[in-house]
């Protein structure tokens, strides 16, 4: 008697768990797609962190400039870092990916504002 009850309690607990799990994806789903709609937003950032895996704070920091530093200085500081952590010379290629994923981020930073900027200006 005692074990049917304690089956019944644990296959209840355990209905009541997956439709709270199944509401809970539902509503971060609904969330996510209003967050990548956003024109303009912290919606299309995010895309960009999601496809080179950093920050732009982070690709700043490894490349050693300013957020919003000019896309020269930037390719000028990719450019002698890649060459610096060539797994060729005895660096490491974990270093050089991180490089150019740094570069690659701030690139896509970069274009985003650009058309933010010529709309502005007009």
């Amino acid at each position: 008697m005692a074990a049917r009850i304690v089956t019944q309690i644990i296959i209840v607990g355990t209905q009541i768990f997956g439709r709270a799990f199944v509401e809970a994806y539902k509503t971060a789903a609904a969330n996510a797609a209003k967050g990548g709609a956003a024109a303009g937003g912290k919606g299309a950032a995010d895309a960009a962190t999601r496809k080179t895996g950093m920050t732009i704070d982070e690709a700043a920091q490894i490349l050693n400039v300013e957020k919003d530093a000019p896309m020269e200085e930037v390719m000028k500081r990719y450019e002698h870092l890649f060459k610096q952590n060539d797994p060729a010379s005895g660096s490491s290629h974990y270093l050089q990916s991180k490089v150019f994923r740094a570069r690659e981020r701030l690139e896509l930073e970069s274009e985003r504002k650009q058309p933010q900027d010529e709309a502005s200006s007009n």
